[in-house]
């Protein structure tokens, strides 16, 4: 093996771990079951906090939609966030408590949950549930995220999936994507018997585990960067099976783009920040749980993990027909039946009703399509700052 075919197949080796990591947990995603019903325990006060910045148009949905599920002595608290419609007004006549921020300097949904939850300090509930001023809860959700989260006095994450733009095939890929990492992967670790991780919406704390978060301010993925830091203390995040959230993708191509870019920018920068100190600590402290925090957080975005494999699996193919040595194209190609058999898990247990198969056809053009935003990224050229999505 020639010097450049032993850095290839170093490179692929890397990759190796993260399209077994994928693996791994897709199929163990197929073992769920859908375990026993809930009940919520009776005398827990509840508070929901909306944080909502110009909602104007769906925050009265979204407060009703809460409000169907809320019972006698429970709260709604919506932080209208540097808002310039009429949010406020709004969220009071549907009904909901309202306070509200001006700073737009502090601009971010962190900056809001913490305003929101300094609020609660005056008459702190026993429970705090987030949900997103975009968002629909599934029947019984409420209920089913108090009586896990008090019964195991640890943070509790709600199942949560997008809705594909009506007539978008990207879009359809893209929920599939989104899909995959919010429920099948959660699941799989669910059945290993490892924590998940937070993923913004449907988020339930005990008071005194909320207040033991950090001030995550103008953080891109502020709801996945709290969660690891709870879990960091003690506090590892459950999924909550028997509760869901359920929002839409936006329809537009700019908006569509801009919170992907957003999303992933803000998750390939908290891999690189925390997946080396979750497994270390875990390790550290004879915590699985973290390492498999740190395992699964070690997985890139879909696509990139894709078209990394594709990319490094060419490269090892060139290399070994200038003499350079075929190991590197074993490896790569192990990593990608890995990654292509746990698409096809995922697709069979959990996204038929999601995507048409024909659709995922094209997934090669959605790779091309992101590829911009890793450029970016790579390049330094990185999202830094919240920008509200256009709905």
């Amino acid at each position: 093996m020639t010097l450049l075919g032993f850095i290839v197949a170093f490179i692929a080796a890397i990759l190796l771990i993260p399209a077994l990591v994928f693996f791994i947990e897709c199929a163990a995603s197929l073992f769920f079951g859908s375990g026993a019903t809930v009940t919520r325990p009776e005398g827990v006060s509840l508070a929901v906090l909306i944080p909502a910045h110009d909602e104007v148009n769906g925050i009265g949905a979204t407060i009703a939609d809460v409000r169907s599920q809320l019972e006698v002595g429970d709260r709604i608290i919506v932080v209208a966030d540097n808002c310039t419609d009429d949010t406020a007004a709004m969220a009071r006549g549907a009904g909901a408590e309202v306070i509200e921020r001006f700073a737009p300097e502090y601009r971010g949904k962190g900056y809001a949950l913490a305003f929101g939850t300094n609020y609660l300090e005056t008459d702190p509930p026993d429970l705090a549930i987030i949900v997103d001023a975009d968002c629909r809860l599934t029947p019984g959700s409420l209920d089913a995220l108090v009586a896990q989260a008090m019964q195991t006095q640890r943070p509790v994450q709600a199942d949560y999936t997008l809705q594909p733009a009506k007539g978008s095939p990207l879009s359809m890929i893209s929920a599939f994507a989104f899909l995959v990492r919010n429920r099948v992967r959660p699941r799989g670790l669910l059945q290993l018997g490892m924590p998940c991780h937070l993923t913004g919406t449907g988020m339930a704390f005990p008071w005194l585990v909320l207040r033991s978060a950090p001030d995550l301010g103008s953080n891109l993925v502020e709801d996945l960067a709290m969660g690891i830091e709870l879990a960091l203390v003690g506090h590892e995040p459950l999924l909550c099976t028997k509760a869901g959230v359920r929002s839409e993708l936006p329809s537009g191509k700019q908006a569509a783009s801009s919170q992907r870019r957003r999303w992933e920018h803000g998750q390939l920068a908290t891999l690189f920040r925390y997946s080396p100190r979750l497994i270390r600590t875990g390790f550290a402290r004879g915590r699985l749980g973290l390492v498999a925090m740190g395992a699964d957080l070690m997985v890139p975005p879909l696509a990139l993990l894709v078209g990394l494999l594709v990319l490094v699996f060419a490269l090892a193919g060139l290399v070994a027909l200038l003499g350079g040595g075929w190991t590197g194209v074993g490896i790569a190609g192990v990593a990608l039946a890995l990654v292509t058999l746990g698409v096809a898990i995922a697709w069979v247990g959990y996204g038929r009703t999601v995507i048409p198969f024909r659709y995922l056809l094209l997934t090669p053009f959605y790779i091309v399509w992101k590829a911009p935003l890793y450029a970016a990224f790579l390049l330094g050229r990185r999202e830094r700052q919240w920008q509200r999505t256009e709905r």
